[in-house]
């Protein structure tokens, strides 16, 4: 079995008490405007979208052009960075590592060798979402059922595969469908699918909506199965859905792993530590923070490196030089 290069560790808040370290240079609005920055995002849908789009609305506050892009979320990223189609994009952690290092689900692709991170974003959380009147309380009862479990190679579906393997079970237990989380829950309402996996920050619209024209439940991520799973791959968490989240009437154990926000391993050093130096200020995160409330309480100075440190992610030379200068222990 493939060894992982990750401590469970470094997916906590790392509680860091920073120095009073000197402002880096920055650079002039200038020298800024002379850079496109291309955002990717995810669906319209989903929490990527509005955090990805605060992330562009704010590095052009500083002069820099920029476009945020409406994307498949973390496997179209991966692959639309790797190829040069953007500057900075979101992306889940595991599925990162697995195309850095070649295996999973990039098993015999060629390894992704043009990315970097730059900083740790918020936990996503695997929300199996169901309705109450379908009766099912636990992983093992979606056998028979048709559950929808993210587009093909989807940071999604890489999740509901490692979710069922950990629980003994496989794709053959259930009638599956490849939808993105928007779609399955559409077909939800029409009482087409009987569960879908949503990997995503908690407060998700979709499962909002759903949950105004039906009572919802989660299917839990517990016991053995939540052992195993994180066992074999570390880098996911344990976590709960609160039940006030979504009004439900139990909290639900499941797992969670981290977002990353990556960049072109081409953009400038100056750059990357122009963009760090102003996001980690103030009026950066009240920026970001303004577009989800989950981006208010996750992306924070004192958890830049949640899922980077210790993986095989390389940081970017620019990260690197930032982190440094602030008091960060970074390689």
């Amino acid at each position: 079995m493939r060894k992982l290069k990750l401590v469970l560790g470094c997916l906590m808040a790392l509680s860091i008490a920073l120095p009073a370290p000197a402002s880096l240079a920055a650079l002039s609005k200038d020298e800024r405007s002379k850079y496109f920055i291309t955002v990717l995002t995810g669906p319209s849908s989903g929490i990527y979208f509005p955090i990805g789009g605060s992330f562009a609305t704010y590095i052009a506050s500083l002069g820099y052009k920029t476009s945020a892009t409406a994307t498949g979320a973390t496997a179209e990223n991966i692959n639309a960075l790797n190829t040069g189609q953007g500057e900075m994009a979101i992306a889940m952690a595991d599925a990162v590592i697995q195309a850095v290092e070649g295996f999973g689900a990039y098993e015999g692709k060629p390894k992704a060798t043009n990315l970097r991170a730059m900083m740790g974003l918020w936990p996503n959380v695997c929300q199996i979402v169901t309705t109450t009147d379908k009766g099912i309380k636990s992983f093992a009862d979606l056998k028979g059922k048709r559950i929808g479990v993210g587009a093909p190679n989807s940071g999604v579906e890489l999740n509901a595969r490692m979710i069922f393997e950990a629980h003994g079970m496989s794709y053959k237990d259930v009638k599956v469908d490849y939808l993105n989380y928007g779609e399955a829950i559409d077909q939800m309402k029409n009482g087409l699918i009987d569960a879908a996996f949503v990997t995503s920050g908690l407060g998700n619209a979709t499962i909002r909506e759903l949950g105004i024209e039906k009572k919802i439940a989660f299917v839990p991520v517990q016991g053995e199965g939540l052992k195993k799973l994180i066992e074999k791959y570390p880098f996911y968490i344990e976590t709960k859905i609160p039940a006030a989240v979504y009004g439900t009437e139990i909290d639900t154990t499941t797992a969670a792993v981290m977002n990353i926000m990556l960049v072109d391993n081409k953009l400038p050093n100056e750059v990357v530590v122009d963009l760090l130096e102003n996001i980690y200020t103030p009026a950066g995160l009240a920026a970001v923070g303004a577009s989800h409330a989950t981006a208010k309480r996750e992306i924070t100075a004192e958890t830049a490196l949640r899922g980077i440190v210790g993986t095989s992610v390389p940081l970017h030379p620019g990260a690197i030089e930032y982190y440094k200068a602030k008091g960060y222990s970074v390689k």
